[in-house]
């Protein structure tokens, strides 16, 4: 069931990322959903290429699809319904990041994967959409920018992964914390260290 709801959760905010995402670029009505169709599934689709677990697996999620579906539909025909609220896409971004880390960490770790594999599925699920739909709309990739990203989909990883969070209420609190984080490094520009080379 929990596992359920972070899937629930994490495509629902990644599909409305990627229908903003589209919307901003301005494509048509194709690139809308195809956008926020690739957001939401992009990621769990390259880590079970990467874990082992079979591609086809991809196409039994069809309760998944109708509601990613259902989701862009509704953001694309009343966009102004909820826009006046949230101006930004990084709030949905936040919540996707979030649940799609745990719900990769949980899956390595029902697979009897080390912690290395915890993180590494963590991070490749809260953020492999991501990625994709920036690449696709010609975007820097979110990941790779001055505020701190992945590294939250890396903690969360890392926090299932040694068994600190097993209990439903433990993963919803690690939930908050994985989008608070989020939020405030976008907030006050919490960056990693990075150099640059100067000829």
């Amino acid at each position: 069931m929990t596992w359920d709801i972070w899937n629930v959760i994490g495509t629902i905010a990644f599909a409305v990322s990627g229908v903003i995402v589209a919307m901003e670029e301005e494509y048509d009505i194709l690139g809308v959903y195809f956008l926020g169709l690739v957001t939401a599934f992009g990621g769990g689709a390259t880590r079970n290429l990467l874990i082992g677990v079979p591609v086809d697996r991809l196409w039994e999620q069809g309760n998944l699809f109708m509601i990613a579906i259902i989701t862009m539909t509704i953001v694309f025909v009343i966009p102004n319904l909820w826009f006046n609220y949230i101006k930004h896409w990084t709030f949905f971004d936040a919540l996707g990041l979030s649940a799609f880390a745990i719900q990769g960490a949980l899956y390595a770790v029902e697979m009897q994967h080390t912690i290395s594999a915890a993180i590494f599925a963590a991070l490749l699920t809260g953020s492999g959409g991501g990625l994709i739909r920036d690449v696709l709309a010609h975007r820097k990739p979110l990941i790779f920018r001055d505020e701190i990203y992945a590294l939250w989909a890396m903690l969360g990883g890392l926090v299932i992964g040694l068994g600190w969070a097993n209990d439903p209420w433990e993963l919803y609190v690690l939930f908050a914390i994985i989008v608070s984080l989020r939020l405030l490094s976008v907030k006050y520009h919490w960056k990693l260290p990075k150099r640059k080379l100067h000829s």
